[in-house]
């Protein structure tokens, strides 16, 4: 992998991590195209490690209230907490094979085509007027096992988060911000264990420049991507993106057919 390669594909991580549109599915052609093959899987952790900055840079009085356990925030900690159990015990059970995955370009195209089909569902529910606190406590557990189906590549994590959310009557922007803050121990969990595995096994043969290069590259784009989900959000116009996966999974399709 190259400086150039290290950059793009930092570039593609950071907007398509949290602009609905799967950023794992975007990896993963964009490295088939690109004819990458060594260190995929470290080489994505890497990236999305880099997307966490911008929600603690963006959330950090939401995350501080946190930590700090304050009284207003502890029902919705809990509830993140709750949230992410679905997709660490699919993550963990499933894991081999969720990675195999990651080496089909055909199947993320397909998988581009139901996030594009649940974009645009989504945008015709205007939600709710809830904010997380007043869900119920089986409610986060139903958001959890929406993200959970984001492990394969094609399915956007962020999309279908925010769908469920709406689903359940969340209001637009609590369903943002519990999308993202859900999504911090979700990344960090995955890249922790996916580190583990790298160290066990002695494969660690990237380039301090190549890790720079991408980490930075998703961190600045994902800020600006977090920026635009949350415009786009409050001026419900997801159905645009619904648009964008339809062609990416057209043009990837017709590209593996030919």
């Amino acid at each position: 992998m190259n400086s150039f390669q290290a950059i793009f594909l930092g570039l593609i991580q950071g907007l398509t991590e949290f602009i609905p549109v799967s950023s794992s599915g975007h990896l993963v052609i964009a490295q088939s195209f690109l004819d990458i093959r060594e260190d995929q899987i470290l080489f994505n952790v890497i990236l999305h490690i880099g997307t966490l900055i911008p929600i603690f840079i963006i959330f950090w009085q939401d995350i501080k209230d946190m930590i700090l356990f304050k009284k207003e925030k502890r029902k919705e900690t809990f509830y993140i907490l709750l949230a992410i159990i679905p997709t660490g015990i699919i993550g963990v059970l499933f894991e081999d094979f969720f990675e195999n995955l990651f080496a089909n370009a055909y199947l993320t195209a397909l998988m581009l085509i139901v996030t594009g089909l649940i974009l645009y569902i989504t945008e015709k529910i205007d939600g709710g007027e809830k904010e997380v606190e007043e869900l119920k406590f089986w409610q986060p557990i139903l958001v959890g096992l929406a993200q959970s189906f984001a492990i394969i590549p094609g399915i956007s994590r962020s999309g279908s988060t925010i769908a469920a959310s709406l689903f359940q009557g969340l209001n637009r922007e609590a369903a943002a911000r519990f999308s993202f803050l859900m999504s911090i121990p979700v990344i960090g969990g995955a890249g922790f264990l996916q580190f583990l595995n790298v160290i066990e096994s002695g494969t660690f043969n990237l380039e301090l420049k190549i890790i720079i290069l991408g980490f930075f590259s998703a961190v600045i784009s994902g800020y600006l991507a977090i920026k635009i989900l949350l415009k786009v959000l409050a001026e419900k116009k997801l159905n645009y993106f619904s648009y964008y996966c339809w062609l990416v999974a057209a043009v990837v399709i017709f590209i593996n057919l030919i």
